[in-house]
């Protein structure tokens, strides 16, 4: 069971990356808030890992804290909720919102994340109100740092938001109207206001 990886970061895309260590690539599903965390290609990462073993495949989730791990095993903990729909979720959402969203029971922010409607939203917050409330005290709020201005950035955008449920043409609408109104060139950024406009 692989539990942390090191490695060289060989690709990355906003879904997913492959980090080689020992001679192998592993490819590795991460929400976009560890994407925003990644260094360079071909710089040194290092993730806390979730191996999925099923039957038929064997996939690996990473994560840049702790904290995102946390978050994701308490998601697949609540039934009707597995690995890809919990990263979805880290990618919709802040840790410390996700949080607070839960501790809160605001449904209603956990609804307007693609992939989750309202009796999802109303399970997560029944099962882990108060899991969530004691993870919660033993944070402090963490900075994820902006993504590196990239000529693809567009093109990096629109592949997210289309992996988080959007339609292409509603996500390129929502992109290329975020564009006119972002003033640099992060990411991130880029998201966060294409989101928002897609909300």
């Amino acid at each position: 069971m692989i539990a942390y990886l090191t490695g060289q970061l060989f690709r990355k895309t906003p879904q997913s990356i492959i980090v080689e260590a020992g001679g192998i690539g592993y490819e590795v599903f991460v929400p976009l808030s560890t994407f925003y965390a990644l260094p360079e290609q071909n710089e040194t990462v290092s993730l806390h890992i979730y191996t999925h073993v099923r039957e038929d495949s064997l996939a690996l989730f990473g994560f840049s804290s702790p904290l995102e791990k946390d978050l994701f095993m308490l998601l697949i903990s609540v039934s009707g909720i597995g690995p890809k729909l919990a990263v979805n979720i880290l990618s919709g959402i802040g840790p410390q919102e996700l949080l607070q969203a839960i501790a809160l029971g605001d449904t209603n922010r956990l609804k307007a994340i693609p992939g989750v409607g309202k009796k999802t939203a109303e399970r997560i917050v029944l099962e882990l109100k108060d899991k969530a409330g004691r993870l919660g005290a033993q944070q402090s709020p963490v900075a994820y740092p902006e993504a590196p201005i990239d000529d693809t950035i567009s093109a990096d955008a629109l592949s997210a938001l289309v992996n988080l449920g959007y339609s292409a043409n509603l996500a390129k609408k929502a992109v290329d109207k975020a564009r006119q109104s972002v003033n640099n060139n992060s990411l991130e950024t880029l998201i966060k206001e294409a989101l928002r406009i897609l909300s």
